[in-house]
């Protein structure tokens, strides 16, 4: 009985994979705010703050906390439309498949999948007879799928310039006490070294800051773009052999 309810379980997880996006970018999320805790308790954040003075690194944290932000946002909504898509599935590949796609397709389930359905069968009436050709169709479902997805590509390589801007204003910093020092005056030597490590400070954790950054949102997003390719794919292999078929027999007919 147990092998048999672990068996039943399994196959309930392997017929939900639209919930695995969600998951993966909890678990990661999770990961990140941990290791954000770690170097809090051992003051590596508040050192990083207090001797960056142009607040870049400030504001690459908190343009990465907005990118999350959206990162879940539309994870959330690719894994309510992967849930959509499965009942389309789930619907066209019963018993009573054929005559979901009476009256306009009115019976399945709203979303981009379903959407893309009913477009194809009001293709198909407008159209008559023939092979339809859905390649129109399946480019405007995967703009629609993929969405904003492409906001992760614009803020990861702000993230990377931020850092570089951070770098080359530090050593601005750095090197401006050199033009007027005098090595003779000891005060002076010795006010010029402390600017030049400040300056060195801000170079160093800006560039960090802007490369950690840049890299977990790449991951976020790669993430995501993965999960979108999916469900894309899963509706192009239903169409191609539910519904284009379906159709093309009820015009012959």
């Amino acid at each position: 009985m147990s092998s048999i309810g672990a068996t039943g379980t399994a196959l309930q997880l392997s017929e939900l994979p639209e919930r695995s996006a969600l998951l993966q970018w909890m678990i990661f999320t999770g990961l990140c705010v941990f290791a954000a805790v770690l170097l809090t308790h051992y003051g590596l954040v508040r050192l990083m703050i207090a001797s960056d003075r142009t607040y870049i690194s400030s504001l690459i944290v908190v343009l990465y906390v907005v990118t999350c932000g959206h990162c879940f946002w539309r994870t959330r909504a690719i894994a309510r439309e992967a849930e959509l898509a499965r009942r389309c599935r789930t619907l066209l590949s019963g018993p009573e498949g054929a005559r979901a796609l009476d009256g306009d397709a009115r019976a399945l389930p709203g979303g981009l999948v379903g959407d893309h359905i009913k477009s194809l069968v009001i293709k198909a009436r407008a159209q008559g007879n023939g092979h339809i050709d859905q390649t129109l169709l399946l480019r405007s479902l995967a703009d629609r799928l993929r969405g904003s997805n492409a906001f992760g590509s614009f803020v990861s390589d702000t993230l990377m310039k931020l850092g570089l801007l951070g770098t080359i204003v530090g050593f601005i910093i750095m090197l401006a006490p050199i033009a007027g020092l005098d090595a003779a005056d000891k005060v002076a030597m010795k006010s010029s070294m402390g600017l030049m490590s400040d300056g060195m400070a801000v170079a160093m954790y800006t560039t960090l800051a802007g490369l950690v950054g840049s890299i977990l949102v790449r991951i976020q997003y790669y993430m995501l773009d993965a999960a979108t390719q999916r469900v894309f794919s899963d509706a192009v292999t239903l169409t191609e052999t539910r519904v284009t078929p379906a159709l093309e027999r009820a015009h012959d007919g």
